[in-house]
């Protein structure tokens, strides 16, 4: 039997996906939302989402992935435009709708930054330069990887290219509820259900927009450049704009 998977079934590789998928869900909202000690499960769950395809696919698998080199270079500043345009539209409906409040989705990733650590005294320069620069290489290299990459893939194996892709990437959005929606009071987790519901559906479209350009060009190195741009213009946005909140 052919496979792109080293040890794992056609019928196994999609639920192998999905376990880890829940699993590195699981590592972020503890690393968001838990104690100081633990935010170290955040960017390590993005390591191990960059390596699960070299542990798990073989080479015509990550081929298969996307892992593979642009034939057309202009897909890269398309890509970068695109990635920034979909922060700038995020940042735009957010402060029209919200504004500076606890509401808007950038400024509770933003106040999330300062939980980290003590900032105290930082100023908003530091503050940019410190966490953009985790930003830009951690989630986007890791969650494209992952999502539009081995998981997409792996559901590929057993479900349409639609549905595959509306899985992946409602799974992108809906694990993004930890950096704004889900959040913690004395009575327990609670949930914002307007805004949070509207964050979730702004991550899924942007989800689809990184598809579409892992898609277009057979590759996952736009949607890693689109999502690094988005990530990139996030932070101008929050620390040029909202900070501090």
């Amino acid at each position: 039997m052919t496979t792109h998977l080293r040890r794992l079934s056609v019928g196994s590789a999609w639920q192998t996906a999905a376990a880890l998928a829940v699993a590195f869900a699981a590592m972020r909202v503890v690393g968001v939302l838990g104690p100081r000690g633990l935010r170290f499960l955040l960017p390590l769950g993005f390591t191990i989402m960059a390596v699960t395809p070299y542990l798990l696919l073989d080479a015509a698998g990550r081929r298969a992935a996307g892992f593979s080199w642009l034939a057309r270079p202009i897909a890269f500043p398309v890509a970068l435009v695109a990635g920034g345009a979909a922060a700038l539209g995020c940042f735009a409906i957010g402060y029209a709708l919200f504004g500076n409040g606890p509401d808007n989705w950038f400024v509770t990733i933003g106040r999330s930054y300062s939980q980290v650590m003590d900032t105290s005294g930082w100023t908003a320069v530091r503050l940019h330069l410190f966490f953009t620069l985790p930003a830009v290489i951690f989630s986007p290299i890791g969650e494209e990887i992952f999502f539009r990459g081995y998981l997409q893939s792996a559901l590929e194996r057993r479900f349409s290219a639609r549905a595959s892709t509306l899985t992946e990437c409602a799974a992108f959005g809906l694990v993004h509820v930890c950096h704004h929606g889900l959040w913690l009071a004395s009575s327990g987790i609670c949930f914002r259900a307007v805004s949070g519901s509207l964050w979730v559906a702004l991550m899924f479209g942007t989800a689809l927009m990184f598809a579409y350009l892992r898609k277009k060009n057979a590759s996952l190195l736009p949607a890693i450049a689109a999502h690094m741009a988005f990530n990139l213009v996030m932070n101008l946005t929050i620390f040029g704009f909202l900070w501090p909140a």
